[in-house]
């Protein structure tokens, strides 16, 4: 009985260890981005933003795949659009992080709520490098109250790995102690950073990103006039808002899951650095363009780089659905928080941008 009694206690001892070191494994840091621009210019700039990006990131048969874009209804965030999104990503990934699954497992899955100014990203691998494949997942909106969804191509190397990102745009100077609205144990758990986008970063992450070019600290923008970005911008510019953006990072994995949470984590930082000088960049691009626009320009791409990547993975492409983008309804392909073709390299919009038109993430 005492040996029994003993082995008992152990197991229970055993579980209660693993279990708080997974618990401890979840690394969870808010992202506070200022941005010299009003709520509803960043709506219209991310938008454009996010478009060209994946454009310009979808080249082969890699790049980013849009499986999906439904309006949707939820009792928490109310009304907007979801998306179902398909990152093929495989040279991309660190030499060490590719030795330790096939080529097929490196896809990244993301479903995205955007009810702007509030909108939630959530990213798992996957084994999605089939292309247009039929998933249950993107024929209809799913609401948030149905979290986790079951994902008929869930990596089965990475099963427990997630990444979520949740947003909040407030036109403030990023001083919002509880922008999002996080209980006690979530602000007891997180991790605050702001990140100036007039700032020069030298890490590893911000040399294989950041390779537009474009210095905030340097670029004047004539149809604005706004610009450059001077030390202590973001107390004095207007107009003015911040994108709060709380990362959680979970990959409960003996040996290397620490080393894969701080690494999604530097590159998302490094992304979101990266992608928000970009919005400034362009701006003079963008800042004529109505949600109309945009959403022209949004579905236009989503088309090019559905052809671009079955022709580099010899399939035939779906026709993408009319009803699956909706310019009526409220939101976009948000975040993320978060890719060219030809079209990329045009001279007036780099995408079909200037003709009325690269995450997270």
């Amino acid at each position: 009985l005492s040996n029994s009694s003993s082995s008992s206690s152990g197991t229970e001892h055993q579980q209660q260890r693993k279990l708080h070191v997974t618990a401890a494994m979840v690394r969870a840091t808010e992202y506070r981005i200022t941005m010299p621009v009003s709520l509803e210019e960043y709506r219209i700039g991310q938008t454009y933003m996010r478009s060209r990006m994946q454009m310009e990131n979808t080249r082969g048969s890699e790049g980013v795949e849009v499986r999906a874009s439904h309006p949707f209804a939820d009792d928490r965030m109310g009304h907007g659009h979801f998306a179902h999104v398909v990152y093929h990503f495989h040279s991309k990934a660190p030499a060490w992080l590719r030795a330790l699954a096939p080529h097929g497992a490196l896809c990244l899955e993301e479903q995205n709520w955007n009810a702007y100014p509030h909108s939630k990203t959530v990213a798992h691998p996957s084994t999605c490098h089939s292309l247009n494949s039929s998933l249950a997942l993107t024929q209809s909106p799913l609401p948030l109250s149905l979290l986790p969804f079951p994902c008929p191509c869930q990596c089965p190397y990475f099963t427990k790995f997630t990444i979520t990102i949740e947003s909040m745009h407030v036109a403030d100077r990023g001083d919002s102690e509880n922008a999002l609205g996080l209980d006690e144990a979530q602000l007891k758990q997180r991790k605050v950073e702001r990140l100036d986008i007039a700032s020069h970063d030298r890490d590893m992450w911000s040399r294989l990103i950041a390779k537009s070019g474009i210095d905030p600290s340097k670029v004047t923008l004539t149809k604005t006039n706004r610009g450059p970005l001077t030390p202590g911008w973001q107390s004095t510019c207007e107009p003015v808002m911040t994108a709060y953006k709380m990362v959680t990072v979970d990959a409960p994995y003996w040996g290397f899951g620490k080393r894969l949470e701080l690494l999604v984590l530097a590159g998302e930082r490094a992304l979101f650095l990266e992608a928000h000088r970009k919005c400034f960049g362009w701006m003079d691009e963008w800042c004529e363009l109505t949600m109309e626009d945009v959403r022209r320009i949004e579905k236009e791409n989503i088309e090019a780089m559905r052809k671009n990547l079955a022709l580099n993975n010899k399939v035939a492409p779906d026709e993408f659905n009319e009803d699956e983008l909706r310019p009526e309804v409220d939101g976009s392909l948000d975040d993320a928080d978060s890719s060219g073709t030809e079209l990329a390299d045009s001279p007036k919009g780099k995408g079909k941008a200037a003709e009325g038109k690269e995450i997270a993430v």
